[in-house]
């Protein structure tokens, strides 16, 4: 042979790709393998040939090749084809045929590995039908692996169910596979039924039921509360984790991610910040970390963690809605083109979806942005696509749909004292709710007696329904405990309303030296000085800055949230 086949085996293995797929152009080309008199060595040659494109991200080319390989594999004779078991694979090649007319390959894992490339370009259905053609019996872990992402991407939930199940059977430590059944509404009880327990002659990691493994346990529980919703639990058992093990970034993201859901900013944000100081290169769920720094107007630490972003892997969706949540303070359209390419690349990709909706309700388009939250309710139920479903539909006045959505969050959070607030704002929406609003925001304080959205959302109904009075007496009182900047705006809007101007300028003052990029602080005292003066700040021609400052006022609240 021209080309001695071990040579470009080294080279794979080596992971030399690009010498390999030139080297393999020279043996599937050589004239002194006959594709009549040996189809069996045409097809392990394009076979190799396969795996370095594959390797080199060249997929259409390697599909086509593979493809091939297929085809003279097929016309090999029955009972040379069946008298091999051997699997070419990177880590177990045959150089050479056994005997002259003994093909070494392998017909399913060929088959895989078209399925994976087809997968690598999102061709998910196409995929599918290539790993179907493989025997269940004949599925390896890696093949069931596969099997269960196209499932679950082709929303054949059943199918995608079986297949993760399968792979925590063969290894209990598949935790891509543990947090996929958690998020399809598998029990902790049932995950962990799946592990196996004794040995066995197939090779099946093990799992230890001593104290070793007792994390593995816990994490399994911590992942089904927080895909029941159930935050607190969730919280708690990752932070037992934490205990055992210290600066693991994974468990630090999850923490994060889940504080970020529930509003816990500042917790949220100290965790992703140990992460980034941990390892600075870790791009996922730094997306969320860039929403919490713009709701924060933090705008040198988003600038610097997008510049890091981009520079570490600009392929990345996560990078994408980093991008968007940039950009949104400079132009929204803009902005929305970054969210929707997030989803392109990603089509499972939540925060694109949740950043896409928010965009389409700041620009005006409240039944646009309904579609991109039941995207990301279609993917995850959280509470924040719950929030972004009610404010959709309350902006084009759909109160019944809102409301629906309200109670469907309380329903599936029945401990969440956000939930109950949201139920509120969609009575407050309209006069004759105002009562049960009250209730339902006095409810969600009394559950979080800490939440300053809700205390927020009751001072505005004091103040709409003439108890300024009342207003500024729970304002003052959560002021005590929390110094916040958005209670200093309330404050000072509801003193600008009764004339108390003075009140008014000092707690816009404090808002600004808490925060000095607080927006509604800025509009307000910026208002505040005009009235000072003696001018009409309502007059025909600050028409457009007061629309401003009601927009401003729409994000705040919309952050609180």
């Amino acid at each position: 042979m021209d080309v001695p086949k071990e040579q470009i085996t080294a080279l794979l293995d080596n992971a030399l790709f690009n010498s390999a797929q030139l080297l393999g152009s020279f043996l599937v080309s050589s004239s002194t393998v006959n594709a009549e008199t040996s189809p069996h060595l045409k097809a392990e040659n394009l076979v190799l040939l396969g795996d370095a494109l594959f390797r080199e991200r060249e997929y259409r080319r390697a599909i086509h090749t593979y493809k091939q390989a297929l085809q003279y594999y097929k016309i090999i004779p029955k009972q040379n084809s069946t008298s091999s078991r051997s699997a070419l694979s990177a880590s177990n090649r045959s150089s050479s045929p056994n005997s002259f007319n003994i093909c070494a390959i392998n017909e399913n894992e060929v088959k895989f590995k078209i399925a994976s490339c087809h997968f690598a370009l999102s061709e998910n259905k196409v995929a599918l039908v290539e790993m179907e053609g493989i025997p269940s019996k004949a599925r390896n872990l890696q093949m069931s692996l596969l099997m269960a992402k196209l499932y679950r991407n082709t929303k054949h939930t059943r199918g995608a169910v079986t297949c993760y199940r399968e792979c925590l059977r063969q290894c209990p430590y598949v935790i891509e596979a543990i947090i996929a059944l958690a998020e399809l509404g598998a029990s902790a009880k049932d995950i962990i039924s799946l592990f196996p327990q004794t040995p066995n002659r197939g090779g099946r990691a093990q799992l230890d039921h001593g104290d070793s493994s007792r994390w593995l346990q816990r994490y399994v529980e911590a992942q089904c509360c927080i895909a029941s919703n159930d935050y607190k639990g969730g919280l708690e058992l990752l932070a037992e984790l934490l205990q055992r093990f210290p600066n693991n970034t994974h468990i630090l993201l999850e923490m994060a991610k889940v504080e970020a859901i529930i509003g816990k900013n500042d917790e949220a944000i100290m965790n992703f910040e140990k992460v980034r100081s941990i390892d600075p290169y870790v791009v996922t769920y730094m997306d969320e970390y860039a929403m919490l720094l713009k709701m924060k107007s933090d705008y040198s630490k988003l600038n610097k963690l997008v510049h890091d972003l981009l520079s570490i892997d600009p392929t990345r969706p996560e990078v994408f809605v980093a991008l968007s949540v940039l950009w949104e303070r400079k132009d929204e359209r803009g902005a929305l083109s970054y969210a929707e390419k997030s989803i392109k690349i990603d089509e499972r990709h939540i925060p694109g979806y949740l950043m896409k909706g928010n965009l389409l309700l700041a620009l005006k388009r409240p039944e646009s942005a309904v579609m991109a939250f039941r995207g990301a309710q279609e993917l995850r139920a959280d509470l924040r696509s719950y929030q972004g479903l009610v404010h959709s539909y309350l902006a084009f006045s759909k109160v019944k749909e809102a409301l629906y959505a309200a109670r469907e969050a309380m329903k599936a959070m029945p401990q969440s004292a956000k939930a109950l607030k949201l139920v509120g704002d969609v009575h407050a929406s309209n006069s004759g709710g105002r009562e049960k609003a009250k209730k339902f925001y006095e409810s969600a304080l009394r559950l979080e007696p800490g939440y300053l959205g809700a205390a927020l959302a009751l001072a505005e109904l004091h103040v709409i329904e003439g108890r300024n009075g009342d207003a500024v007496s729970l304002l003052e009182r959560y002021l005590k405990d929390w110094a916040d900047d958005s209670l200093h705006v309330k404050l000072a809007q509801v003193f600008a309303a009764t004339n108390m101007l003075q009140d008014s300028l000092s707690h816009y003052q404090s808002a600004l030296r808490i925060n000095p990029q607080n927006e509604a602080a800025k509009k307000g005292l910026e208002r505040l000085e005009k009235q000072m003066k003696g001018v009409d700040p309502d007059a025909p021609e600050e028409e457009e800055e007061n629309e401003v400052d009601d927009a401003d006022a729409e994000q705040e609240e919309a952050e609180l949230l």
